[in-house]
């Protein structure tokens, strides 16, 4: 049987459009905007038990993110924000372009300016605002320095991997069962999709 994925509290149910894709193991609850080409990973926790998500267009939440809010407050997510695995967003706004790095923690009232960049691991405190096209870095975080345009290219090509992950797993994703032993000659994805092996990690400066 397949997991549920949507949960109704108080008479409110999330909304998804059609064209995105929300993993069977992602948990969303109540008050919830999944917006067009929106990618939400497994593990996933989207709880609008108090306060509104919204997660606009082309924009992704991998895996083992949490996203919630108090009461009366919101978290949302602009187009083509990235948010990487094990982030924790709390009433706080990710804006157009922006990505929060894998396991950072961004507070509430705090807010990720356009096209800037959050660290892994960082911390943004409660009510810090990070500049448009900055990177912040550390616990708590401070600016470090501006976006280069490499980094900016860098941020636009794994996001437009992950626009391409949600097609692919509209279209592919589906339960199996394990094999036995490998198929002879298999292939590895990246032979089967070269505009992947072009998504290469930027190493840390």
């Amino acid at each position: 049987m397949r997991p549920f994925r949507f949960y109704e509290i108080n008479g409110l149910r999330p909304v998804a459009h059609p064209s995105a894709f929300v993993h069977p193991c992602a948990a969303v609850v109540g008050d919830v905007f999944i917006g067009e080409n929106v990618f939400v990973g497994p593990f996933a926790s989207l709880r609008g038990d108090f306060g509104r998500l919204t997660l606009a267009a082309g924009c992704n939440v991998q895996d083992g993110c949490i996203l919630h809010a108090f009461p009366g407050e919101d978290v949302a997510v602009e187009e083509n924000g990235h948010i990487g695995h094990g982030a924790i967003l709390h009433g706080c706004r990710v804006e157009k372009n922006a990505m929060v790095g894998i396991g950072a923690v961004v507070l509430d009232g705090a807010v990720v300016g356009e096209s800037a960049i959050v660290g892994a691991n960082a911390l943004v405190t409660a009510g810090f605002v990070v500049p448009p096209r900055a990177l912040v870095l550390g616990s708590p975080a401070k600016i470090k320095r501006q976006l280069t345009e490499e980094e900016m290219q860098w941020k636009h090509s794994g996001t437009a991997a992950y626009h391409r992950l949600t097609a692919r797993c509209r279209d592919s994703l589906r339960p199996c069962e394990a094999l036995r032993r490998a198929e002879p000659g298999r292939r590895r994805i990246e032979e089967m999709l070269p505009e992947e092996a072009a998504v290469v990690p930027k190493k840390a400066r």
